[in-house]
């Protein structure tokens, strides 16, 4: 168990980023690519290894010897320019492997990691700093002032006034990890796999001019009027506020576009907070509500409702 120690300083230096990078991604990306886990993530792999060619199964064999989560964690710790001629082949390999495996996809991903930044920013604004660290993710456990992580020994943490970096990841997947736990000068980083279907990875990680697939459940006006309602984010009851529905039909909606990989969905015990991903914003902009007939959504004075 990873248990990280909070004092009264920490609370106020926590902070929240979008992402590590393409470099901490391509590591957590090769772990998942050799450890296997989610089906959501194999039409990816294959993408990925078809690009690889021969060198899939010589990077491949290189991630089972070593486990990139957590044994080459140091590789980004490391500074650059050590010296270190391990860790330079180790990121030579790094860097082969980001080629193929996420810079194809990266402006989708680091957009949809900033949707989940943005998210979680506004949990702390409506509920504080506690209620965000006892809603990162299943697996991670707020026991004030102790946050709890699975890991494979027990290590305990003590930020001593340092505060906790936060960052969400696309390719960590299922398990949160820790960088920069020994450094005294600066906030350990704890980064956190996002929640995610098996849709919108394929809209995320699939070639550009496959997103029809995506795009294939979105059928009828009332949802694309909630695209546009969610042009700001909102509750699943705002959202049926504004397209003048039932909740439950708004929620229905809302499971539509999510498994299409265009909004996110961010839960809060019995609240849910849904915001617009890259790929839906990219279609709502291309979208034109009054050529495609969609209908307006209430307004202040009320209006015709969406059909």
């Amino acid at each position: 168990m990873l248990r990280f120690h909070f004092i009264a300083q920490d609370m106020a230096r926590v902070r929240m980023r979008a992402t590590l990078g393409p470099l901490a991604e391509s590591l957590f990306a090769l772990d998942l690519f050799v450890r296997g886990g989610s089906v959501a993530f194999n039409g990816w792999r294959r993408h990925v290894r078809h690009r690889l060619g021969g060198r899939a199964d010589a990077l491949a064999a290189l991630a089972r010897y070593h486990r990139p989560v957590p044994d080459l964690l140091w590789v980004l710790d490391r500074p650059a320019g050590t010296g270190d001629q391990r860790r330079a082949r180790m990121l030579a390999a790094l860097l082969e492997f980001r080629q193929a495996a996420v810079d194809p996809y990266w402006s989708r991903v680091q957009s949809q990691l900033e949707v989940e930044r943005d998210a979680r920013g506004r949990i702390v604004i409506a509920k504080g700093v506690e209620h965000l660290l006892s809603t990162l993710h299943p697996k991670l456990r707020w026991r004030a002032p102790v946050l709890e992580a699975p890991a494979d020994r027990d290590v305990d943490v003590h930020l001593s006034g340092r505060g906790l970096q936060l960052c969400p990841s696309l390719f960590l997947y299922d398990k949160p990890c820790i960088l920069g736990a020994g450094n005294p000068d600066g906030p350990p980083t704890l980064a956190f796999p996002i929640p995610i279907s098996a849709a919108t990875v394929t809209a995320l990680c699939s070639a550009p001019d496959t997103n029809d697939q995506a795009l294939s459940a979105l059928v009828g006006h009332t949802r694309a009027a909630a695209l546009q309602a969610l042009t700001d984010s909102c509750t699943t009851t705002e959202l049926a506020q504004r397209l003048n529905i039932s909740s439950a039909g708004a929620s229905q909606h809302a499971s539509i576009l999510r498994e299409a990989g265009l909004i996110t969905t961010c839960r809060n015990r019995n609240t849910v907070l849904h915001a617009l991903t890259s790929l839906g914003m990219a279609l709502l902009q291309n979208y034109d509500p009054v050529d495609r007939g969609v209908p307006p959504t209430r307004s202040a004075s009320g209006a015709q409702p969406a059909t």
